[in-house]
């Protein structure tokens, strides 16, 4: 509990490094899982096995998309309610979050058993490809229900004070990882099906460690009878919020699957191929910025619920500060080092070749898309979740996807090579997003006055059907917390 309660009392500075390191770590970790199969695939099997893996990129996204709507949504909805001292709603949220994960977890899996060759095919697959791709996904397909379970389980162990604690439990499942692909794949030789393997198999293995934090009696917040009663207000609540990541999630396995068969229309399987390795690098930037992104959520969402909105905005100052130099550090080396960061995944210069450039047009603006993630993990984290999902969405959906069909279509009438325009597209819609993301941003700088008090928190005569309060009952409200059980 002094724990919690340090998140309106001690300097913002020393609770964003105890909150962001781990959480940054977390993320870098959690980007490890997909980098070290690219490693060891193209190391030793070879670069048709890369693009298989990156075709299935979009369908395991969807898959993330929803993980990510329940484990942001229960995390961030979490903070807040310990910011009004509530520990019960919080306990609430724990064994709701997990009803749904096992509701999301169940229908991606059967979807995704029943229509494998037709969603593989949907986001590009060929007929080179798409038994790499088939041979992964049947693997690893149940074994993603327990990635979102342990990405929802680590990010509520984070809201709830132990952001170390969680920050061990993911590095643990990449260790690992890396231990496992090094056996499946060098040492027993099975190849995709190796990576696909060491993947599940540590996922699982996270998954269970993080059900034993909410086991244990010693646990600030922990599983309780109560708490598996299913309530619709916080389905509502966690699912509202966790839209904006689901969303964003969702929009961008759908842009990849456009993307993809741009490039295979303008440059071949070998397009796809570069542009795994490159979305790779650009992935690891992106999840570093999460990273710290996430360790911002729960002082955020504390301080917002408190109503200290001083901190609040020395919150956001800072995050932004760090987000800022992290893109403008992963710019620097892509438009650096293009070479060395392609060679650690391929040794094929045809794939490097074709990879130099997109590593440095899709890389150029990391900056700018540092920018408008903070803005959107900032609104997600304080409950205003129609200003999240607008500015994560605006790039991809509004921009990208006409842009990737106009600029090649430009540049290849005026003479000029159609993947270059591929790649241009993608720098031009870095630039629209954070735009609009700065607009949106001017929009709500309310939040930040010292007299400005949340739409929750105004006095009202009577609760409304719009109050989240009202909707829980009264015992719920002031209940003394019950044994563990």
């Amino acid at each position: 509990m002094d724990d919690i309660k340090d998140l309106e009392t001690k300097p913002i500075g020393h609770l964003l490094w105890k909150f962001a390191l781990p959480a940054v770590i977390t993320q870098v970790v959690a980007s490890v899982y997909n980098i070290v199969d690219r490693v060891f695939l193209g190391q030793y099997v070879g670069e048709l096995a890369i693009a298989g893996l990156a075709i299935t990129l979009p369908l395991m996204n969807i898959i993330h998309a929803f993980g990510a709507m329940v484990g942001v949504g229960a995390s961030a909805r979490m903070s807040i309610v310990l910011g009004r001292k509530d520990l019960r709603w919080a306990e609430k949220i724990l064994g709701n979050s997990i009803i749904l994960t096992f509701i999301f977890g169940f229908m991606f899996v059967s979807a995704g058993y029943l229509f494998m060759d037709h969603i593989l095919e949907i986001f590009g697959a060929s007929t080179d490809t798409i038994g790499y791709a088939r041979e992964y996904m049947q693997i690893v397909l149940p074994g993603m229900f327990f990635t979102t379970l342990s990405f929802n389980l680590t990010g509520l162990i984070r809201a709830s004070g132990y952001p170390t604690k969680s920050m061990w439990i993911m590095a643990g499942g990449a260790i690992l990882n890396i231990v496992l692909d090094a056996i499946f794949i060098c040492v027993l030789g099975l190849g995709i099906a190796g990576a696909a393997w060491a993947t599940t198999i540590s996922m699982v293995s996270m998954a269970m460690v993080a059900i034993l934090h909410f086991v244990q009696p010693k646990s600030f917040i922990r599983f309780q009878r109560h708490a598996w009663t299913p309530k619709l207000y916080i389905f509502r609540n966690v699912l509202l919020i966790g839209l904006s990541p689901f969303l964003m999630n969702f929009a961008a396995s759908f842009v990849v699957a456009l993307l993809n068969r741009q490039l295979i229309h303008y440059g071949g399987d070998l397009a796809v191929g570069a542009y795994g390795i490159v979305n790779t690098y650009c992935s690891f930037l992106v999840m570093l910025v999460l990273g710290i992104c996430q360790g911002m959520q729960p002082i955020a969402g504390y301080n917002y619920g408190a109503g200290h909105n001083h901190r609040l905005k020395e919150t956001y100052i800072l995050t932004l500060k760090l987000t800022l130099a992290a893109g403008v550090a992963g710019a620097a080396l892509a438009l650096a080092f293009p070479h060395l960061i392609l060679r650690a995944f391929t040794n094929g210069e045809a794939l490097i070749g074709m990879g130099t450039p997109a590593m440095r047009w899709l890389n150029v603006m990391m900056p700018l898309i540092a920018f408008t993630i903070t803005n959107s993990q900032f609104f997600q984290s304080i409950d205003k979740p129609w200003i999240a999902i607008a500015t994560s969405l605006s790039r991809q959906l509004i921009f990208l996807i006409p842009m990737i069909y106009i600029v090649p279509f430009i540049m290849v009438g005026a003479g000029g090579d159609g993947l270059t325009g591929v790649w241009v597209s993608c720098t031009i819609c870095d630039v629209l997003g954070a735009l609009l993301a700065a607009i949106l941003l001017l929009t709500q700088l309310k939040v930040f006055r010292q007299d400005y008090i949340a739409p929750e928190r105004k006095p009202k005569k009577e609760y409304g059907p719009d109050d989240m309060m009202a909707e829980l009952p009264t015992s719920d409200r002031h209940e003394t917390r019950p044994k563990a059980t």
